[in-house]
Parts: structure tokens; C-alpha cells; sequence
């Protein structure tokens, strides 16, 4: 992926914080594991490195997704949508844990249940086993 030119960046729609959302979807199955941000500089670092860099909103820094954890996303492909301000990282999970709370998926609690909100994922490994 390094042999990318950088006026690809150009084409991006960043908003008005300099920022893109981004998708990170399993390569194989196709299963959406996150969603994150990146700016300019996590962009050209994913695309060069091949493993996923976010801007953190929170921490207003650039995130190497496992750096603490381990669980890194090796980025086989970089998308965009038609109208150029999403991203969409084809990805292989290291670990297969993409979320903070042990689970394969950031998307692990979104099913309504009897007007309950209802965990559909297990707990793969313990978020305190994860970070230290």
C-alpha cells in the first residue's frame, strides 16, 4: 500500500474538523467490526504502515488501533464511498478482537430486545486481561 501517491488525500471530503469516518469491515466475512475517525495524517500513515491509525476524538491524538491491546488490522484495501467522505478499511483483525470491551465487534450491543438493548456478542477476553 505504501506506493500510493499522496494527492490521493486531495479527493477526501474532510469535514469542517478535518476529519473522515471510517468503517473497518472484515476482509473474509464481510462483518463491520468499527467504526472511527482519521484525519489526514492517520489516513496517510494507515495506507503507508497497512495497519489502521485513527485520530482519537477524545484524546485529540493518533491512535495505532493495538498498540496497547495488541489486537492491531492489518488493511488489505482502502475505499471510499461515491461521495468520497466515508472510508472503508478492508481489514484482517489480529486476534480477532476489534473492541475495547473483549468482543470481536464494537457492534456487539445493538440488537433491541423486548425494548432492551441485548448483548449479542460474548466477551472473548477480559478488557483487564487486554489492558494494563
Amino acid at each position: 500500500m505504501s506506493n500510493l501517491p499522496v494527492r490521493w488525500l486531495n479527493d477526501i471530503q474532510w469535514d469542517d474538523q478535518g476529519l473522515v469516518p471510517v468503517i473497518a469491515q472484515d476482509a473474509r466475512s464481510g462483518e463491520v467490526l468499527m467504526f472511527a475517525w482519521m484525519n489526514r495524517e492517520a489516513l496517510a500513515l494507515t495506507a503507508e504502515r497497512g495497519e489502521a491509525v485513527y485520530w482519537s476524538r477524545s484524546r485529540r491524538k493518533l491512535w495505532h488501533k493495538g498498540e496497547e491491546s495488541g489486537h492491531t488490522q492489518k488493511v488489505l484495501e482502502i475505499r471510499t464511498d461515491c461521495d468520497n467522505d466515508v472510508i472503508l478499511l478492508k481489514i484482517e483483525q489480529t486476534g480477532g478482537i476489534a473492541c475495547h470491551t473483549g468482543r470481536r465487534s464494537c457492534f456487539f450491543h445493538r440488537r433491541a430486545a423486548d425494548g432492551e438493548w441485548e448483548a449479542v456478542e460474548p466477551v472473548i477476553k477480559d478488557p483487564k486481561e487486554i489492558y494494563s
